[in-house]
Parts: structure tokens; sequence; C-alpha cells
């Protein structure tokens, strides 16, 4: 038996000491390099944060798996066990440009399903922490939006397409923008997940393949804040999804909706 609360403690202690590490690099003069594009960056701040964050958890759970986007962890979700996930700087591209939104972001797995997350924004003075006891933000428990009138929803896309599939993303903004009553993109995935479990957007969505650490401790917070995350076909959301489909549930079949017709504009 996993003690979720213990994992809970961990998982916030773990992104609020890569927070600080990565914020003590912002908005300086640091070098930034380039991985898979031209807009996928990284920089020695992301490195050292995601050093940091697996120190703290190997400090409480040194034999278990630690699954993050930078070089020094495994890249493969286990099916079995335990897993945490790691973002040392999601929003990356934000960050190196001064923008406030980016996080530090953790999460457990057991078996697969989530246990515990945490999202910390240091630059905008922002930690959700979810558990078995729901989400909550800067210690108050926050929910979901209770928006079901789909033409006063507001929407994000959430991951960015690149260059070669950039009519998908012309395709998911017309069918936002024909739906729903406005339009976001942070370019913070988790952030933008967090502020769907917060009721700052009322759905985010995306069609393609993604990365854990991009969406599981958000997915997770908006399950906890009372919030619906399915694949494309409608069923609940897996790490291993393709597409994320997350909303306050009220208006998901609208959006689900929205995500199937990314396709068939693409076809045609």
């Amino acid at each position: 038996m996993v003690d979720a609360e213990s994992r809970v403690m961990v998982a916030d202690r773990a992104a609020h000491a890569g927070a600080e590490v990565a914020m003590q690099s912002f908005r300086t003069a640091i070098a930034v390099d380039t991985k898979a594009s031209k807009t996928d960056v990284v920089t020695q701040a992301d490195r050292d944060t995601q050093a940091r964050v697996r120190a703290v958890i190997e400090e409480t759970f040194p034999d278990e798996a630690i699954v993050g986007e930078e070089a020094d962890a495994r890249k493969t979700v286990p099916d079995t066990g335990v897993a945490w996930i790691v973002d040392p700087i999601d929003g990356t591209s934000n960050y190196v440009r001064g923008v406030r939104m980016w996080t530090t972001s953790v999460a457990c797995l057991v078996d697969g399903e989530c246990v515990a997350a945490a999202n910390v924004f240091p630059a905008l003075g922002d930690a959700y922490i979810a558990g078995p006891d729901g989400l909550t933000r800067n210690g108050d428990q926050i929910e979901v939006s209770s928006e079901s009138d789909p033409e006063a929803g507001v929407v994000s896309p959430t991951l960015w397409w690149d260059f070669d599939h950039r009519d998908e993303f012309s395709a998911a903004v017309t069918a936002v923008v024909e739906r729903f009553g406005d339009l976001r993109r942070s370019g913070c995935t988790q952030g933008t997940l967090s502020h769907v479990a917060s009721g700052g957007l009322d759905a985010a969505i995306s069609n393609v393949d993604h990365s854990p650490w991009d969406t599981v401790a958000g997915a997770f917070m908006i399950e906890q804040a009372g919030g619906t995350v399915t694949d494309l076909t409608g069923d609940r959301w897996r790490y291993d999804a393709t597409g994320l489909v997350a909303s306050n549930g009220h208006i998901h079949e609208e959006v689900l909706a929205a995500v199937r017709s990314i396709e068939d504009r693409t076809r045609t």
C-alpha cells in the first residue's frame, strides 16, 4: 500500500526546491540551446532544476523510477510500480524570454495512476498541490469553473504543432473560435491545465502525442478539482493516450466535438 499523503508532501517539497533553483537564473543572461526544433529550447537551468528535484525525491524514495524531460532521467513510464514524473521548467520558451508563465512540475504515479502532483510557479507566486483530498492553490481549496454555456467558455489549445503540422493548429484554433467565447494560449501546458483546474479556463485541447511531464500533473489536478479529462474517444485519459481533452465537465461534449473536428478539417 502506497501512502499517497507522503507522496504529496515529497512532490510539494521537490517542486518548491526545483523552482527555487530555476528562479535564480530567471531574467538573467542565460545560454539557450535548442533540441528537436528552433522553438524547443533548453537551458542549464532546466538541467540544474531537474537535478535538484531528483535529489529531493531520492532523499525519501531512493529506489523509485524518475521520468523527466532532461537527459539524466528515463523517458518512459513503467506500467507497474511507482514512477515520479518531472518537468523542471515547463514553459522554457517563456522562461528564456522573461515571461513569468512557467512552472516546476512533479507528479507521482502508482501502477499508472497519479496519486500526487505539484506545479509551482515561483515567478507568479502560485503553488498548485493535488492529492487524495483535492486541489489547493497556495493552501486554499479550489475547483473547476461552473460555466455551462460554450459560447461563454474560454478554451486553450495546449501543445504547439511543428511546422509540418501547422494546418492542425489552424484547424484547432478554428474549432475553438467557432464554438466557444474566447481562446487563450499560454506557452506552458502545465500552466494551462492548472488554470482549467482552478477555473481560469474552462477547457484545454490537444489532438497530438505528448510527453508525460507536460501533462500528468495538470491532468490529475483537473480531476481532483472536479473536472473531466479524456482522450479523443472520450475515454478516461492516461499518460500514454494520444491527445488530451480537459474541461470543467459541463462543456465536455462540445470540447470533444471541437477536437474531433481538427482531423476532419485537415483531411479536406
